[in-house]
């Protein structure tokens, strides 16, 4: 089905604008060669993308203490950014289709809002943007907050808007705002995960979204 346009779109960030799953999943090695975690394949930890951290580390350690989890957390935050995202890469078409994609256009990732403008700056991706929401101080998606600070700084309805995201949490979180939702198969999500939540519409690539 094709998408038609929508007065503002939401984009998650990883796995939907950039490949990052290599930068990703080295800073949790990082924190993990601490732990008694076993070896991990590449495939485990990028279906923890687009999750919270403390899922990733609660399937690990079920046992796992707050101060413990703290502690993971923190020094996930400390590797994460000292990689520089140099190993991440833009998707092909997505400059493009930022470009020429009309309506308004803002963020709803998982990341603080300031990790996405340093990406999205990095990608020279950040002029297409109108506004930038990374997750702070609030609940991580699948709770729909992220979602619900974007739509209130537009000031429109939730059924104007379109998510695009490539992860159950992402669809769930759209599901739970009331937007329309648009799962991508070329990221890291579980696409029968995704579907246990009805998207809207299901693209291959970006460029589908602006015809």
């Amino acid at each position: 089905m094709p998408v038609p346009r929508f007065a503002v779109y939401l984009f998650d960030i990883d796995g939907t604008l950039v490949d990052s799953a290599p930068d990703i999943c080295g800073a949790m090695r990082e924190v993990l060669a601490s732990t008694k975690a076993p070896q991990l394949s590449d495939e485990y930890l990028r279906g923890f993308i687009g999750y919270h951290l403390r899922d990733l580390f609660i399937d690990l350690f079920p046992d796992i203490t707050p101060d413990e989890m703290e502690g993971l957390i923190v020094n996930y935050r400390r590797c994460y950014p000292l990689r520089e995202h140099n190993s991440t890469t833009l998707y092909p078409g997505v400059a493009e289709v930022l470009s020429r994609l009309p309506g308004r256009k803002s963020t709803a990732t998982t990341k603080s809002t300031e990790t996405a403008r340093i990406i999205l700056t990095k990608f020279g991706l950040l002029p297409y943007f109108d506004h930038v929401q990374g997750t702070d101080g609030f609940p991580a998606k699948p709770e729909p907050d992220v979602i619900l600070r974007s739509i209130e700084v537009f000031g429109v309805k939730p059924e104007d808007c379109l998510l695009v995201g490539d992860a159950a949490p992402d669809m769930e979180a759209g599901r739970r705002a009331g937007v329309a939702t648009c799962a991508v198969t070329y990221g890291y999500g579980n696409h029968e995960a995704m579907r246990r939540h009805q998207p809207d519409y299901w693209i291959s690539n970006l460029t589908e979204l602006a015809g």
